[in-house]
């Protein structure tokens, strides 16, 4: 009689995977934890809404080395503005000072900032001297803000935020990258990469939010002083210059303001309407 198969083989012993000790699974909850927070810690520091108290305004607005915490305060600021909370004033002084600030960025929310309130010692002035500032979003946005003291002398300046930004090229060189026609760009944001001379690289970027219209493609020599892209201006900025040429255009303004009406295409029904509506302003306006 033969042996049972169960009797004359010793029976397999399942492989048990040990536990995990109390300490690792410690630093498995704690990396675990670290992963969720992270993004939270990044949001938190570089929201704007985040309520700042006094102190901490105070603070941010002399925070030389960290920009954002700069504009973060600017913007907390304007809201109290807004809010007619006559406790912003206290920080009024550093307002005009950031007028002259050597970051684009911190100069343009504060020209959006003093434009909040027409009795801002000093506002007035400061405004009128970034008329003169090198970047064409610090320039728009004080002839915005003195449009709301009543003062029309950066027309010209309005005008121009209707117009398409002409990126030239610095260097003589070779494109050997290029973002696509038709995307969408912030200001500052990277559209194209030039190489030249020995071999290095230069970023071209955009001065203005918009959308790209064209662009050279990867590959095209260009000389110094080409047209490399061209960027038409963002639906927020066309929209404000249009409101403001509503109070203050002039008929020699009415050619850049047509187009928005029904030549160029991705406009929105809000944005054509308002050309229209400050067309006719003008037009009355100056008879």
């Amino acid at each position: 009689m033969s042996a049972s198969p169960n009797l004359a083989q010793p029976a397999a012993v399942p492989h048990v995977k040990p536990g995990m000790s109390r300490t690792q699974k410690l630093l498995f909850f704690l990396t675990a934890w670290l992963i969720c927070l992270m993004p939270f810690l990044f949001w938190w520091n570089t929201w704007f809404g985040r309520k700042l108290s006094d102190q901490q305004l105070t603070e941010y607005l002399h925070d030389t080395k960290k920009p954002r915490h700069i504009q973060q305060a600017l913007v907390q600021v304007g809201e109290r503005i807004t809010r007619h909370d006559s406790t912003a004033k206290q920080w009024y002084p550093e307002l005009v000072v950031l007028a002259a600030d050597p970051v684009e960025e911190v100069r343009n929310t504060d020209a959006w900032v003093m434009g909040q309130d027409t009795s801002g010692a000093g506002f007035h002035e400061s405004l009128l001297k970034m008329l003169s500032d090198p970047s064409p979003m610090v320039r728009g946005n004080a002839a915005l803000s003195l449009v709301r003291f009543g003062d029309a002398t950066g027309r010209p300046q309005i005008v121009a935020l209707l117009q398409p930004a002409h990126i030239v090229s610095p260097e003589s060189g070779r494109i050997v990258d290029s973002d696509r026609p038709g995307t969408a760009i912030h200001q500052g944001g990277l559209i194209a990469k030039l190489q030249y001379g020995n071999g290095q690289l230069m970023e071209i970027r955009s001065p203005i939010p918009g959308r790209i219209r064209s662009v050279a493609g990867t590959g095209a020599n260009v000389a110094a002083g080409a047209e490399v892209a061209v960027v038409d201006p963002s639906t927020e900025q066309v929209w404000e210059a249009l409101r403001a040429l509503y109070l203050i255009g002039e008929a020699e303004d009415i050619p850049s303001v047509l187009p928005y009406e029904r030549e160029l295409p991705d406009i929105s029904n809000d944005v054509r309407e308002q050309a229209t509506i400050t067309e006719r302003a003008i037009r009355e306006r100056t008879k």
